[in-house]
């Protein structure tokens, strides 16, 4: 197999990765790595010394590639396949890079914050986190008025980081009734059949997830 895939089927960044992995039915093996194993942090450490997933090993190229927005950029340029991720136009592609930011840092970095200090019973105030994560939905609700997909005409970088970081935001925080076309975009994340696979994939550690009760039915 040319490419391992190191991760955790639970883990929202990793999902990113999956549904880019999926949307082009690139081959890769899969590789779970279990952070509370000292053995399997080590081989992740060995790949990325940061000990963070998801990692991919591009066994042909001897090339270890981490940071989930970076590893999607190497698969459309080395494993390009029917639905480029990236747009070749300069200015399109800063459009998806910008909005691949924005879900990044604006929705999953604060959702991630929130998750940790539930995991950790550190009881800060999360009231600036759960703030940043209102005010990307307000912006994203107005960008989605006039774009079918996150960034423009067709599914993309920034629409993979879209469905991790808002299927776990939207337990924490929900979307806003007034915020229509963000509501009807998540819906159509959701049906997309490689954010489909890459859910029914998760399911069976949902219940590892702090916030699991907050998860709607429709995804158990």
């Amino acid at each position: 197999m040319a490419l391992t895939l190191y991760y955790h089927p639970l883990a929202s960044y990793c999902h990113k990765v999956l549904i880019a992995l999926y949307e082009n039915d690139i081959a890769f093996e899969a590789r779970i790595v279990d952070l509370g194993a000292e053995k399997d942090r080590t081989e992740l450490a060995a790949l990325w010394p940061f000990c963070k997933f998801p990692v991919i090993r591009d066994h042909a190229r001897q090339r270890n590639v981490a940071e989930s927005s970076i590893i999607i950029e190497y698969l459309d340029q080395f494993f390009p396949g029917q639905h480029p991720l990236i747009p070749k136009g300069f200015e399109e592609a800063l459009e998806v890079r910008l909005w691949d930011r924005t879900f990044d840092n604006y929705v999953h970095e604060p959702m991630q914050d929130i998750v940790l200090d539930r995991i950790l019973g550190t009881k800060r105030d999360m009231g600036s986190a759960r703030a940043t994560i209102q005010t990307a939905y307000t912006l994203i609700d107005k960008q989605l008025a006039s774009s079918p997909w996150a960034a423009g005409q067709n599914f993309s970088l920034a629409d993979c980081a879209a469905a991790p970081a808002l299927f776990y935001a939207h337990t924490l925080e929900p979307f806003p009734e007034p915020h229509t076309h963000l509501r009807a975009y998540f819906e159509k994340l959701m049906a997309r059949p490689s954010v489909q696979r890459v859910l029914a994939e998760a399911k069976p550690y949902f219940p590892m997830y702090p916030f699991y009760s907050a998860i709607p039915a429709q995804f158990l």
